[in-house]
């Protein structure tokens, strides 16, 4: 019998090693290889071809997200579930609309992950169950009352970096971007929230648990 291939992505070796042990027991997967960044996610991806990439959201240096959209751009094969402790309703918006397979929790019950793990592999949308009323009420409410649908990924990051008290040098650095062209995403982030000021835009995103 033919083994679903893996990949791992998490910037926590134990939890990567646990997740691993646990697939191991399964006479239909294989994780092939491990990355504990999104860089390393790509290239071990372009190499190994796996059917799919087990995700962490929160990474130093290239994000769940920002590693998901290069995945997507490269037009890999792989189905990519996120895999995170975040049950943040724009986080879990965000992944799907960004084209991810599935998102679940990293206190999900074993068994439920390798269920979901089969489920996306037979090409199933999975969700954890307490997320698929975060994301009914989402589609529900349409994006008049979710204005955070409105913005791009990039705006998207600014706005928590703001969130997280940074200047726009500090987040320019941050994103490899000029201070310029930082000023221009913060401009439109404002003009699609309907807010006037950085320090507005702080504390909307504070209230909506969207500072990480």
């Amino acid at each position: 019998m033919n083994k679903a291939t893996l990949i791992l992505v998490d910037d926590h070796p134990m939890l990567r090693k646990g997740v691993a042990q646990l697939i191991s027991l399964e006479d239909n997967l294989d994780v092939v290889a491990e990355a504990s960044s999104g860089e390393e996610a790509i290239s071990l991806t372009v190499k190994y071809q796996p059917d799919l990439i087990l995700l962490d959201l929160n990474m130093k240096g290239l994000s769940g997200i920002d590693t998901l959209i290069a995945l997507k751009r490269a037009e890999v094969s792989a189905k990519v579930i996120i895999f995170s402790v975040s049950d943040n309703k724009t986080d879990v918006v965000q992944a799907l609309k960004f084209g991810a397979d599935g998102y679940l929790l990293k206190d999900s019950e074993p068994e439920e992950l390798i269920e979901k793990i089969n489920k996306a592999l037979s090409g199933e949308l999975v969700l954890s169950e307490p997320l698929a009323q975060i994301v009914a009420r989402s589609l529900q409410s349409g994006n008049d009352a979710n204005p955070i649908d409105k913005l791009t990924q990039r705006e998207f990051e600014i706005l928590r970096s703001i969130a997280g008290g940074n200047s726009n040098k500090v987040i320019a650095k941050k994103l490899g971007i000029t201070e310029g062209t930082v000023k221009v995403h913060v401009k439109n982030m404002l003009r699609k929230l309907g807010l006037k000021t950085r320090v507005e835009a702080a504390v909307w995103a504070v209230e909506r648990n969207i500072s990480h």
